[in-house]
């Protein structure tokens, strides 16, 4: 008890240093006292009462209130002792019943893109015939108004969300002939929603400078047809051709879409997320929304790191590093603020075919058989080599280490993931890297004789849950692609969980729609909606689900170590930020399925509501 009697001076009252030390020491004396007693003249800001409070500590503990003063959490227990350290200005909230939750941390997402997509022509991620897929871009050229001419090159109709996978029936071809039958003078691209391939048509692909004799890029890849002619689609790198020519945003409209991000981010319950590939034009923006104080969840940011200059390890890192140095806001903060301590890199594309750009150990699927007779064996590719060289990517790894950015690194396949491993386990052995905290973002396969590996590097991984149920992208754009026994292990949740690997989650949007409550449901069940239809009932896979408590930790706690935050957020502990949700359901007791319909009814940061449904009272 000494260390609880020595937090006060001879008057009894709180040493004064800093507001947050005044707080901690407040529940240190709560707790040596008996949690009904307060200190005089100190109550809080908000106490919750009779709720179901989830707290992510490290017993995953339940208790019943908690208490906020100043943005942070400063008592969390029984009705008892949180009534005592109400005031006559305390708000108090009776949850009757309902979850609270620390509010979740997305650990790898988009969120300027998202904002973007939600200003754009948008095929919203839906199966489409071709009929289908033109009517919806000629609707989209209608509304917009046709222009003549394409001299300043402003003219492009960028079309988003396209779920390439999902096209019917599977295994449609796309090319650019499906867009050139669009009516419109202008050129198309439309992108897919994975974010790694651009369909473009004829005029595009002309105005671009793509022809027969154009080389692909460094870790892109231009389809061409039997002649050699580009057939419109881009890959990863390739995408740069086009997409350096469409008009930029302007910065009022970026600062239109990362507000609406924060909003679409709020109604979610997201209190803070990893931009996971950031420029200059994205920290640009959201540091104006920050000014403006529209930035309602906790931002970190990612800059990439670009493969052309990885034989310099210090040319690669430089251009990231500038922008970490530039944008970074140091302290601990109450409120929201802007904070650079990753870095991205691309290792492969994705194994999803069309593209089967992910690299891989063992060669993909194709079929050596005859009209309605398949016969899927072991082909000749193992997907592009990987972007990154093995011997660039340990340069590239340390002097990230010693600039302290921790890698955050894009992985598919499982030949990726393998090298991603050995590179990190060579950095390891140097001081700097002892320090880092590297990130595997996808790894949507995995060896098995690499499981075992995320633990024993403290390598943490970032899944996106919602990809691991039957879906176009994992039935008919893998199934056959890689054969019985890795189809098996695709999206290896539950089995990197048992072989003790830190799993965080991330949702990727846009990739996906923001639906964090969906993906989470799909980390326990394994399962698609519904609405997907009986082609797609069913578990993905023998593969179990993962227990609900690790899904919940993924996107608490563990993310927040990705992002060097679980001393501050990821649970309900006294001390922390008060980042937490009311949820109108809770997510222990519902029915496996009912996971996905549960809402938001409060998003809180730094003590502060962000967002309030008005079915909350």
């Amino acid at each position: 008890m000494t260390r609880c009697e020595n937090q006060f001076d001879a008057a009894g009252t709180v040493s004064g240093k800093s507001l947050a030390c005044a707080f901690a020491l407040l529940i240190a004396a709560a707790s040596c006292a008996g949690a009904a007693q307060a200190l005089p003249g100190a109550p809080a800001d908000i106490v919750y009462r009779n709720g179901y409070v989830y707290t992510v500590d490290a017993k995953d503990s339940v208790q019943q209130a908690l208490a906020v003063k100043g943005g942070r959490i400063v008592y969390v227990g029984d009705n008892t002792g949180a009534a005592a350290l109400a005031g006559k200005r305390t708000r108090v909230i009776d949850l009757q019943g309902r979850m609270l939750m620390p509010g979740l941390i997305d650990a790898h997402m988009h969120p300027l893109s998202g904002g973007k997509k939600l200003l754009h022509c948008s095929l919203n991620y839906e199966p489409l015939t071709v009929q289908q897929f033109q009517e919806r871009i000629q609707a989209c050229a209608d509304k917009d108004g046709d222009v003549k001419g394409i001299k300043d090159g402003k003219k492009w109709l960028l079309v988003v969300n396209w779920f390439q996978q999902s096209m019917l029936p599977a295994g449609v071809e796309t090319n650019r002939a499906l867009l050139d039958a669009i009516k419109t003078d202008r050129p198309i691209v439309v992108r897919s929603s994975f974010g790694h391939s651009n369909l473009v048509s004829t005029k595009g692909l002309r105005i671009a400078g793509i022809k027969r004799d154009t080389p692909d890029p460094v870790a892109g890849k231009i389809w061409r047809d039997a002649n050699g002619e580009a057939t419109g689609l881009l890959e990863d790198a390739a995408m740069d051709l086009v997409d350096k020519l469409l008009p930029k945003t302007t910065p009022a409209e970026n600062v239109t879409a990362a507000t609406a991000a924060m909003q679409a981010l709020s109604r979610q319950g997201v209190t803070s997320f990893l931009d996971a590939s950031t420029d200059l034009e994205i920290l640009t923006a959201f540091s104006a929304i920050e000014r403006l104080g529209k930035l309602t969840a906790r931002a970190h940011f990612a800059p990439d790191v670009a493969p052309e200059n990885a034989a310099d390890p210090k040319r690669a890192v430089a251009s990231a590093l500038k922008l970490a140095k530039r944008y970074h806001q140091a302290g601990d903060g109450i409120a929201p603020a802007m904070q650079v301590r990753q870095a991205k890199l691309f290792m492969d594309g994705v194994i999803a075919a069309p593209a089967l750009t992910g690299a891989m150990v063992e060669p993909y699927y194709v079929d050596r058989g005859a009209g309605h007779h398949p016969r899927w064996t072991p082909g000749d590719s193992k997907g592009p080599a990987t972007y990154f060289p093995p011997a660039a990517l340990k340069g590239v790894l340390l002097e990230l280490a010693k600039a302290g950015l921790d890698p955050h690194v894009h992985v598919d396949g499982d030949g990726a993931v393998r090298e991603t491993l050995d590179a990190i386990e060579a950095v390891r052995a140097t001081p700097a890297g002892k320090r880092m905290r590297p990130v595997l973002a996808h790894a949507e396969i995995v060896h098995p004789a690499d499981f075992t590996r995320f633990a024993a590097l403290d390598a943490s991984v970032a899944l996106s849950f919602q990809w691991g149920k039957p879906a176009p992208d994992t039935v008919a754009g893998l199934k056959d692609y890689l054969g019985p026994e890795r189809y098996a292990l695709l999206e290896p949740q539950a089995l990197l969980l048992d072989k003790g690997a830190r799993i965080a989650f991330g949702s990727d949007w846009p990739v996906d729609a923001l639906d964090e409550w969906f993906a989470l449901k799909v980390g326990v069940t394994r399962t698609n909606a519904p609405s997907a239809g009986p082609e797609f009932a069913g578990k993905l896979g023998p593969q179990p689900g993962m227990p609900r408590a690790a899904v919940l930790r993924a996107a608490t706690m563990n993310a927040a170590y990705t992002i060097r935050q679980e001393n501050k957020v990821g649970s309900i502990e006294p001390g922390k930020l008060a980042d937490l949700i009311v949820l109108d359901r809770n997510f222990f007791k519902v029915q496996e399925e009912d996971i996905a319909n549960i809402k938001v009814l409060q998003t809180v940061v730094g003590g502060k509501t962000v967002y309030q449904s008005p079915d909350f009272n």
